[in-house]
């Protein structure tokens, strides 16, 4: 009789703990899904990201292993951000006239880097896609919702590609191959983001690694908001290029 009372009491403990985490890092799903929501068109509801949000949160709290040495915050941040993303690939809400642009623009950094072995300028690119520069201004604005988590997709723009991000984190990830895995595609990240043109590694390096918003990097760089939009996209774009060029898995 005493063991069965002890261990519905252990039972309610883990229960209580379990359900602790989860109000804990709420907060944490609400500014994620606020982060991806403001790069996504009017039509999507903030909510139905946060309740995605949330699935991923109770998954990472259920699958969580302290003895990894990896924070809880970190780990449940992958999956808060992947659950997100996995509802709105399901959703196909980018309309297929942005992802052929999105494709468009790949394939001219690609053509046009390796015709002139160099990072390509923004005319380059361009004259690649036989459109004017201001066109291809507002193609960047126009694709800017697709390039979502641009280092978490490392295959084509439909999304299709491979998580690169399940490296950071996950069963194995103690084993040799995972932790050279790991670390090589750290190394091809940077080397990538060193590549970049100056004004658009900084716009990277603010709002990925300072998170800051694009409103405050448009006063830190002295640009107009559209136009340090416009260039982040570029980045991506170009980012994605690369890695899938130096990353196909």
């Amino acid at each position: 009789m005493y063991p069965k009372a002890s261990q519905s009491s252990q039972l309610l403990e883990r229960d209580l703990e379990r359900e602790q985490l989860i109000l804990g890092h709420l907060q944490q799903v609400k500014l994620i899904a606020s982060r991806i929501h403001d790069k996504l068109p009017e039509s999507v509801m903030l909510d139905d990201l946060v309740s995605a949000g949330v699935l991923g949160l109770i998954e990472a709290v259920d699958k969580f292993d302290a003895t990894l040495n990896v924070k809880l915050k970190t780990y449940a941040e992958h999956k808060i951000r992947g659950a997100i993303l996995d509802s709105l690939r399901s959703l196909d809400w980018a309309p297929r006239n942005k992802r052929r642009k999105a494709k468009m623009i790949e394939a001219a950094i690609s053509q046009a880097e390796k015709e002139l072995q160099r990072t390509p300028v923004e005319e380059e690119v361009a004259k690649h896609l036989g459109v004017p520069i201001e066109e291809y201004h507002r193609w960047l604005v126009e694709v800017r919702g697709i390039n979502l988590a641009p280092l978490e997709q490392g295959g084509p723009s439909d999304g299709e590609g491979t998580n690169l991000l399940r490296f950071i984190y996950d069963e194995n990830d103690e084993w040799p191959s995972q932790q050279f895995e790991r670390s090589e595609l750290e190394r091809l990240v940077a080397q990538t983001i060193e590549r970049l043109p100056e004004i658009e590694r900084t716009i990277i390096t603010l709002y990925y690694h300072k998170e800051m918003t694009l409103r405050q990097i448009a006063r830190i760089v002295s640009l107009h908001e559209t136009r340090v939009s416009q260039l982040k996209s570029q980045a991506i774009l170009r980012m994605r290029t690369a890695l899938r060029a130096r990353w196909p898995r």
